[in-house]
Parts: C-alpha cells; sequence; structure tokens
C-alpha cells in the first residue's frame, strides 16, 4: 500500500471507529434509561453518525464545537472518553460536569467542545461569540455550530447569523435536518428553503447527504480552510435521521412517521453499514476486521458503564460548587 493510500485508509478507518463508538454509547444510554438506571431522559443520536465524525474529523483540538439537546454524537467524535461520559449521564463526580449537567449539558472545554444545550438553538450564540472570540485573538480557530431543524424557528439563530455575516466569522453554522422537529415534520414547520435563511444574509450555504461521511468531511475540510483564511462564515444543510423517537421515552412514533420510513433508512441508508461496505470493497480493511473493531468498542462500552455505576455521586457539599460565583 503506498504511504498516500494508508494515511487515506487510516483516517477512514478512524471515521469508522468514531461512527460505531457513538452508535455502541447511545445503544448503551438506551439500555441505562429502559432499566431505569439513569435519571431523566436522553435523546438519541443513533443514524445522524456521519454528520458529528464527517464534521469533527475535519477539525482540530483546538477548534470549537457547540452541540445540542442531542449531543452524544458530537461530544465523542470531537474526542469525548466512554468512563466520564457515562458517568456525566449517571450523574457521577467523574463526569465531563461532575455529574451536575448530565445527558443535555455535558461539556468538554479540554477537546474544544463548549457543550451541549437543552434549548433549542440555545447555543447559537455561545458558537458566535467564540468565533468572534478566535477573530479578535488573531488565532486561526474555527467554531462550528451545530443545531437541528427546529432551531430554524429561534430568532437566536437568525441575529447571530447576521452578525457573523457582517463580521466575517470563523464559523460554521451546521444545521442537521433529520426530517423532524420533536413530533412534527420540517415541511410543516418550515416555509421555504432551508439554506436560503442563510443565503438571505450573504452567507454562503450548502447541503449535503448527511448519511455520507466522507462527503461531510470533505466539505467540511474545504470551509475549515476558507473559514481559517479569513473567508467565513458558512450554512451547511446536512440531509440526516434519527432511528429513534424524540427522545428515548418517544416509542410509539406511528402518529408521526411510519414503521416503513424507519425500516427504509435503517435499512438502506445507514452511515456505518454503508460505509463499512465502501472500505470492504476499496479493499482497505476486511469484513472480519470491521467485526473486531466493533466487538472491542462494545467491550469498551460495557467496561466504562460498569465503572460508571460503580462510581461515586458528589459530596452533597458540592450542591453550590459551580452554579454561583463567590467574591472574595
Amino acid at each position: 500500500m503506498s504511504p498516500a493510500k494508508k494515511k487515506n485508509s487510516d483516517a477512514y478507518l478512524r471515521m469508522y471507529r468514531q461512527m460505531a463508538r457513538i452508535r455502541a454509547f447511545e445503544d448503551n444510554a438506551n439500555q441505562l434509561y429502559l432499566s431505569a438506571k439513569m435519571p431523566g431522559l436522553t435523546h438519541m443520536y443513533s443514524g445522524q453518525e456521519a454528520v458529528a465524525v464527517g464534521i469533527c474529523e475535519a477539525l482540530q483540538t483546538t477548534d470549537h464545537i457547540t452541540s445540542t439537546h442531542r449531543g452524544h454524537g458530537h461530544c465523542v467524535a470531537k474526542g469525548a472518553e466512554f468512563k466520564p461520559m457515562f458517568c456525566e449521564l449517571l450523574g457521577k463526580e467523574e463526569g465531563y460536569c461532575r455529574g451536575k449537567g448530565g445527558s443535555m449539558h455535558i461539556a468538554d472545554q479540554t477537546n474544544g467542545n463548549l457543550g451541549a444545550n437543552a434549548i433549542v438553538g440555545g447555543s447559537a450564540g455561545i458558537a458566535t461569540g467564540a468565533a468572534l472570540s478566535a477573530r479578535q485573538l488573531g488565532t486561526d480557530a474555527v467554531t462550528v455550530c451545530f443545531f437541528g431543524d427546529g432551531a430554524l424557528g429561534q430568532g437566536v439563530l437568525y441575529e447571530v447569523m447576521n452578525m457573523a455575516a457582517l463580521w466575517k466569522l470563523p464559523i460554521i453554522y451546521a444545521c442537521e435536518n433529520n426530517l423532524y422537529g420533536e413530533y412534527t415534520k420540517v415541511e410543516e414547520m418550515a416555509a421555504g428553503a432551508l439554506c436560503a435563511r442563510a443565503q438571505a444574509f450573504g452567507i454562503d450555504a450548502f447541503e449535503v447527504d448527511g448519511q455520507d461521511v466522507l462527503a461531510v468531511n470533505k466539505l467540511t475540510q474545504d470551509l475549515v480552510a476558507k473559514c481559517r483564511a479569513g473567508q467565513g462564515p458558512f450554512f451547511v444543510q446536512l440531509n440526516t435521521y434519527r432511528y429513534h423517537g424524540h427522545h428515548v421515552g418517544d416509542i410509539n412514533r406511528t402518529y408521526y412517521r411510519s414503521k416503513e420510513e424507519e425500516a427504509d433508512w435503517r435499512d438502506n441508508r445507514d452511515p456505518i453499514t454503508n460505509f463499512g461496505a465502501w472500505l470492504t470493497q476499496e479493499k482497505l480493511v476486511s469484513p472480519d476486521e470491521l467485526d473486531a473493531i466493533r466487538d472491542e468498542i462494545a467491550k469498551d462500552a460495557k467496561a466504562a458503564v460498569d465503572y460508571a455505576l460503580a462510581a461515586p455521586y458528589p459530596a452533597i457539599s458540592e450542591v453550590d460548587m459551580h452554579v454561583y460565583a463567590h467574591s472574595a
């Protein structure tokens, strides 16, 4: 294998591994909820893995992302480890936010993840502020603001896109269009073309298949390079699909989407299955090697869950820690 092909092969296998890690994390998170071991709800990212991985693999550790209530995939793709993530879901002190953020508020600033947000569109201002900070400080850091199609109904998104366009900030607004805003079809809640909203501010907008990790990655690499060269901002519509309900308690979904639709996406457009098939077709890896990767990840995830279940909770004395700023 030539050095160039070996380099590409390593990058592709890392993308496959990262997508498989997200799927394994979500499968285990779902089981924690179903077995009543996890407090609160979680919003599954299964099916959308190519978006998070395709984008985050084009970023450096010093680049930033902001996330959403459906944010585990973004967190894993940006470099988070299983143990502190599961600890966070279970409210344990070894979690990324010492167990106080939970499923919808995980942040991992060491890897550039400025945090998930339970408010729809709530991180748009944070992301744009990070991009402005990079510009003011003279760094080449790029920010990606992840949000769902439902955020297109939030005024703050339009306010910050206007600012980003005026100031040419190094930010990519990544709209994950999974076809449903909670229980409502996108075409029933968003008039016109989604990309047109950004284009109205003079922002270049792109549409890409969110199930194709290579297409997502290539586009993101191009846009990141342009952002570093002072040519931002950009808007990307990533067409994807969530396999589960709006949250883990949304089990009977037939009143807003059909089982046939779900089966079609799972059977024919799964990003992990299709990318694995392409890797084997290109003879970059064997089916047995892909099986071994998934088995290894499954073992890592189980070990992390067991570790988190046994981990201690924060001390009661921490109840007001990280909540109030105490003056000297």
